[in-house]
């Protein structure tokens, strides 16, 4: 068994096969994914698991080079939005690295997803709650 944080497997196997540059999406229980991306459905109900547990979650196991948020998560879940640049700025510590930030308009990132390796949908019910977590590398 592995001692690690993380147990959900599929999760464990799309991060052990990701490359710089690849990505991964964590999104609200309402962001549509795309047929030809995996999927990996977490929500069990309205909030759980939240947004800020998994996206927590994963980056303790994946090196995060850039993540890619709705612009109008600035507007519309402003408390979502500091919670994760706090993060963000954590794991620059952690990392010792500089994590680019980019805003895309909601279409353009749910455009994005289909260049995913996979899209992990959380029960989180707030909105624009969604990330693309952009890998990095360990050296």
């Amino acid at each position: 068994m592995r001692k690690g944080q993380l147990f959900n497997s599929d999760i464990c196997q799309i991060l052990s096969k990701m490359g710089h540059t690849d990505q991964i999406a964590i999104g609200d229980a309402g962001l549509p994914i795309p047929d030809t991306t995996s999927r990996i459905d977490l929500a069990l109900t309205y909030g759980i698991p939240s947004f800020m547990q998994v996206f927590e979650l994963i980056s303790h196991d994946m090196q995060i080079e850039r993540i890619i948020l709705a612009t109008e998560i600035k507007e519309k879940n402003p408390q979502i939005l500091g919670r994760i640049l706090e993060r963000i700025s954590q794991l620059e510590q952690i990392q010792n690295n500089e994590i680019e930030i980019t805003f895309f308009p909601h279409e353009m990132l749910k455009k994005q997803t289909y260049n995913c390796k996979a899209v992990i949908r959380t029960g989180e019910c707030t909105p624009f709650a969604n990330i693309i977590l952009q890998s990095g590398v360990i050296f």
